[in-house]
């Protein structure tokens, strides 16, 4: 197939005319107006013959008459790294008022798959599916073919255009990588953060956002914005269903070359409510290597809640002791403890999200904490000596380096305690007799040797 396919998605098949010049048999493209979205260039085609021409316009022209139809019918992934996946739906529609068998689904290249279909397929009159299409590259480079889908529709061969570039690393990458707004009620809204975060080191333009499903919108900060290494920007993503059902969608982020998909269900029955108690987890100073636990309530309101899943932004906040999936029927709630395990010293801020059926799909409870460093102390003790005013206690961390007086003052006990060690250290200990003139004696040997876990 020609490379030059657009690099975004219709919610509708783009119509194409072309043009034959004269005197060869180079064909030249011209898009209609109400084509896919700009700014997409546009290129010629090499030589393509006219048989070329005449077998595929009739899988794309007069979308509006089919009996079959898809939506969008032509998917562009973006840059996906070689190994790895990325998903898009397109959902295919009986338009017509008889039901439909779908046969078979035919496409060439093994780097894209098509699933969610079980052949052969019945589509009752009216009746919608959603086909999941994923493209997994196997190498750098652009990629594109053309998948049919053969039925006894009207329209009994149904094209969907596929495309994408495999490269070896994602510039830029997104947090979550897709989002699912689980079920929201019609009239109503629900609003997710996503992070977009450039991996490389050098800047990157993020020139536009483009939408693609029903109900789905993007707010964020003005464009263009030029991203440097390293740096990130939140995208506000929210779902308004118009009808009850389930919708698909995307952003693509151009300039990023980053697909997102998205996914939401309208729905006309109550939805319940998630509130989690207190907003913020304050653990306070927690030992380093050490676990402090704080419990947290969950409640759900107007209507039952399942929580189906959590995630925590640092592996230093955990859910302790919870199973997922639980439900929490309306008006009740449950308690459930979050752990903190300080790798470090210094203070951990991080958050738990909890993905439900609620309104809001995604629920985030704040976490923070301080991770203080093991105290230790070293408890040394010596025999009495006659005629002395008290004793100077000496330490070094070799065996023959130098020794440096600890006790700021004379000790007049046989006893010292040096709580100025640190964890993972060997200390060396000596000991001197200091009589009433102030003449002291020779340090006690061998050391006293000490290791600190």
């Amino acid at each position: 197939m020609p490379r030059d396919w657009p690099t975004g998605r219709a919610s509708a098949c783009p119509f194409e005319i072309y043009a034959v010049e004269p005197g060869s048999l180079k064909l030249r493209r011209m898009r209609l107006p109400q084509s896919l979205p700009q700014p997409f260039s546009t290129r010629d085609f090499s030589i393509i013959t006219v048989a070329l021409f005449a077998a595929m316009l009739p899988l794309c022209a007069g979308a509006s008459t089919q009996q079959l139809t898809c939506t969008p019918c032509s998917v562009r992934f973006a840059d996906v790294p070689v190994g790895q996946t990325e998903t898009e739906v397109v959902v295919v529609t009986n338009s017509g008022q008889t039901s439909v068998t779908v046969s078979a689904v035919n496409f060439s290249k093994t780097q894209f798959s098509v699933s969610n279909l079980s052949l052969p397929f019945v589509l009752a009159a009216g009746q919608s599916v959603p086909l999941k299409v994923t493209f997994s590259p196997t190498a750098t480079g652009w990629t594109g073919e053309q998948v049919t889908l053969t039925s006894n529709a009207s329209n009994p061969e149904l094209g969907l255009q596929v495309a994408g570039m495999g490269v070896t690393s994602d510039p830029v990458v997104a947090t979550p990588a897709s989002v699912s707004f689980g079920q929201v009620a019609v009239g109503a809204s629900s609003t997710l953060p996503v992070v977009l975060t450039n991996t490389r080191s050098w800047g990157i333009k993020v020139t536009a956002y483009q939408m693609t499903g029903t109900g789905f919108s993007v707010s964020g900060p003005t464009l263009p914005i030029t991203l440097s290494g390293g740096q990130g920007i939140t995208l506000n993503l929210t779902y308004t269903p118009l009808s009850a059902g389930t919708s698909f969608g995307s952003v693509m982020v151009s300039g990023a070359s980053l697909s997102l998909p998205l996914s939401g269900t309208g729905t006309t029955k109550t939805v319940g409510q998630l509130t989690i108690t207190p907003a913020l987890v304050s653990f306070g100073d927690v030992t380093v290597g050490t676990t402090g636990i704080q419990p947290i309530t969950m409640s759900a309101a107007n209507a039952s809640v399942t929580v189906s899943s959590d995630a925590s932004s640092s592996s230093q906040f955990v859910l302790n002791g919870a199973s997922l999936p639980f439900t929490i029927p309306a008006g009740q709630s449950v308690s459930l403890n979050v752990a903190f395990t300080p790798a470090s010293s210094g203070t951990v801020s991080g958050s738990l999200s909890f993905i439900s059926n609620a309104s809001t799909s995604q629920t985030k409870e704040s976490l923070t904490g301080i991770g203080t460093a093991q105290q230790y102390s070293v408890n040394l003790s010596w025999n009495a000596s006659t005629g002395v005013a008290g004793y100077n206690v000496y330490r070094s961390t070799s065996s023959n380096g130098t020794y440096s007086k600890i006790n700021s003052t004379l000790d007049a006990n046989t006893a010292y305690a040096d709580s100025s060690v640190a964890s993972g250290g060997t200390y060396y200990y000596e000991a001197t007799a200091v009589n009433s003139s102030g003449q002291e004696s020779a340090r006690s040997t061998p050391p006293v040797v000490a290791s600190i876990p």
